[in-house]
């Protein structure tokens, strides 16, 4: 769709102008995606007219979904995971789950939704978003054990969270539809793929007949992603996992491939991010944000406010953590790109309640970007004064990696 291309193209260019800006403001280059499809979609304008249904809007969700899960699993390879997994266990392994259910539990009693939609409104919001907690994550000031919490745990559960989202979907589609076979199927030989095409691929290249050159490098985790999105194609295998199975196999087994795709890939990743923001918005209309009314909008605030909190502080509690690091991280668990692409799936799946679903997982993302796309910085300021900064944090700095 031309308009759609021009929109992306002006917008990009405007985000560009002001990248620099937003570093150091409240501004938020998510957020500016966000606003720029609300205003050009149908709702306002009506410059991108776009519909739920629309085979581009399923089709940039999958691919913007792919190119993220396979860049976050290049940054936690087994060795990262290994050695930086107490922390990251704890939100992980507790507070995933927790926010779940509390979210779960919110949309039944708050919305009245049945539990089967519930639980899958808790899957579909349950992720982290790193994006919207940048200038924390990015401050140097900030203790490096919180940074390296924020962005593990945004990394990874992402990928834990989607053989939740699926099979949720799956049941709701109704039960003469379900068949836990061959969703099984899906799911594993999506991991089968994941795991095998790059291993084979390095393999290769770590062998005396083959050698890539300093030109090629970088395209080499490019091929192996575009052959493993092939594969998981035409073997109905689950490109969600495939892509994230992939992306930690590269970071395990292919450190010279990871480190030469990292920046190309991050490009690659935040361009199908930002469309997918893009059309996203559009399809948020004011009809849509009146008709969630106050229950909605107070099942966002309570997602946003009371689910991760109180999951985080469950989770961390004797962690070690200062007050004020576990309310940064109980705080900073925006809802970002992973639940925008899986609100789409829901929406495009069909099932009875998927309207629904869609509107309150809506409003919650636009709460939660407008809310902790404005606050990351203050909060990070917040570390600035080196007398709140912990005594282990400058004998860490000195010791080696």
């Amino acid at each position: 769709m031309i308009t759609l291309l021009v929109a992306f193209a002006a917008v990009l260019l405007l985000a560009v102008l002001v990248s620099g800006l937003a570093h150091r403001t409240i501004l938020s280059t998510a957020a500016l995606f966000l606003v720029a499809g609300f205003v050009l979609g149908d709702g306002v304008l009506g410059v991108i007219p776009l519909r739920p249904d629309d085979a581009l809007v399923g089709s940039l969700a999958e691919l913007a979904l792919f190119a993220v899960l396979f860049s976050d699993g290049m940054r936690v390879g087994w060795t990262e995971l290994r050695s930086a997994w107490r922390l990251p266990g704890r939100a992980l392994g507790w507070g995933l789950p927790l926010t779940l259910i509390i979210t779960a539990l919110l949309a039944h009693y708050l919305v009245g939704l049945g539990w089967v939609e519930s639980l899958l409104i808790g899957a579909i919001l349950a992720p982290t978003d790193p994006v919207f907690a940048a200038a924390l994550v990015g401050n140097e000031k900030v203790p490096p054990r919180l940074r390296q919490l924020l962005n593990v745990e945004s990394g990874v559960n992402d990928g834990l969270a989607l053989p939740f989202v699926m099979l949720l979907l799956a049941v709701a589609a109704g039960s003469e539809d379900l068949h836990l076979g061959e969703l099984g199927l899906e799911l594993g030989l999506g991991v089968v793929i994941g795991v095998a095409v790059p291993w084979l691929a390095i393999k290769l290249e770590q062998t005396r007949w083959f050698s890539a050159s300093t030109q090629y490098e970088p395209l080499n985790a490019l091929a192996i992603g575009l052959l493993v999105l092939a594969l998981g194609k035409i073997t109905h295998g689950n490109l969600f996992l495939a892509a994230f199975a992939a992306g930690i196999t590269v970071a395990t087994f292919g450190q010279r491939q990871r480190e030469s795709f990292e920046h190309f890939g991050e490009l690659i990743a935040e361009l199908f991010k930002l469309v997918a923001l893009l059309v996203f918005g559009a399809l948020i209309t004011p009809a849509l944000l009146g008709s969630v009314g106050w229950q909605g909008w107070l099942f966002a605030i309570a997602a946003l406010v009371l689910a991760r909190p109180v999951a985080i502080w469950v989770s961390f509690l004797g962690s070690g953590l200062s007050v004020r690091e576990q309310a940064a991280v109980a705080w900073f668990g925006p809802k970002g790109f992973a639940s925008v692409v899986y609100s789409l799936i829901v929406l495009a799946s069909g099932i009875a309640a998927s309207q629904q679903v869609f509107q309150l997982v809506a409003v919650t993302i636009v709460a939660s970007i407008l809310l902790h796309s404005s606050t990351d910085i203050v909060v990070a300021r917040g570390f600035d004064d080196e007398r709140d900064v912990p005594a282990w944090f400058g004998r860490l700095r000195k010791s080696p990696p």
